[in-house]
Parts: structure tokens; sequence; C-alpha cells
């Protein structure tokens, strides 16, 4: 049983650290292609359009390539396949995180609202919707380990 939950916090490790870092190559490679050159695009509602519309398939498939890595090198080396059904405990945790990753979500939802309240700069609320897909999705797979490390 212990194993079990072992290895659905090594997924979630996976899933924790492959978002981090393909967010950070992403914001790497869309500064290095677009922003460098021309800061004055921050302020182009059709860049933000498109960065989020690459972005998001970006991520998914991404997401989907690392898992699946991590399936193949998890069965080699445990010899066992990942649970796909997720037990009452799980899905209690799955839950509790989700209500917090959505807190953060909201959270940075009205700081960007407020942003554009405040009259600041269009590329600054663009930044935090950004910034609050990832951080709740962080914050929700912390969220989780702590809870499979703690119990519910």
């Amino acid at each position: 049983m212990e194993s079990k939950y072992f290895r659905r916090e090594n997924q979630i490790t996976v899933s924790l650290i492959s978002t981090i870092i393909i967010l950070i190559a992403y914001i790497i490679w869309v500064y290095n292609r677009h922003i460098a050159d021309s800061p004055e695009t921050l302020n182009d509602l059709q860049f933000w359009g498109r960065s989020f519309l690459i972005l998001i398939p970006v991520m998914i498939v991404a997401q989907i390539v690392i898992h699946i890595i991590f399936a193949i090198i998890n069965k080699i080396i445990t010899r066992q396949d990942i649970p796909s059904k997720t037990d009452e405990m799980g899905q209690l945790i799955e839950l509790k995180s989700l209500r917090i990753s959505r807190w953060v979500q909201s959270v940075f939802f009205i700081l960007a609202m407020a942003a554009l309240a405040m009259n600041y700069e269009i590329w600054v609320m663009f930044v935090l919707l950004i910034a609050s897909c990832f951080m709740s999705t962080i914050v929700e797979s912390l969220a989780q380990i702590y809870y499979y490390r703690k119990g519910v």
C-alpha cells in the first residue's frame, strides 16, 4: 500500500518538475524570439493571443510524452505498472489539492483584473494570467505531495 502512494508521489514530482522546466523553456523561447528584439511586442494583444494558443498544445504534448517516458522507466525499474485507479484517499487528496489550486488561480485572476483597473500595462495582466495557470498547477502538485505524505 505504501509503495503505491510512493509511486504516485513520484509521478506527481515528475509532473511538477516537467511543468517548471517547460514553463522556463517556453519563457526563454518567447523572450528570445519575440520580446528581446522588440519590447513593444509586450503591448500587442495578438502576440499574447498567439502565445497562449501555442503554449497550451506545447504543454499538453510535452506532459503526455513525459508521462509516457516516466511510465516506461517506472516499469523497467520497479517491474510494476502505475496504478490506473485511484482509491478513496487518493480521490480526497486530489479534491483537496484541486480546491487549493483553484483558490490560487482565483487570487491571480483578481490580481490580473486589479492590474487593469489600476491602469498598468496590458502585458502585466497577461503575465499574471499565465502565472495563474502555472502557479495553480505547481501549488496543486505540492499540495498533493504534502497530503500523500501527511495524510488527509
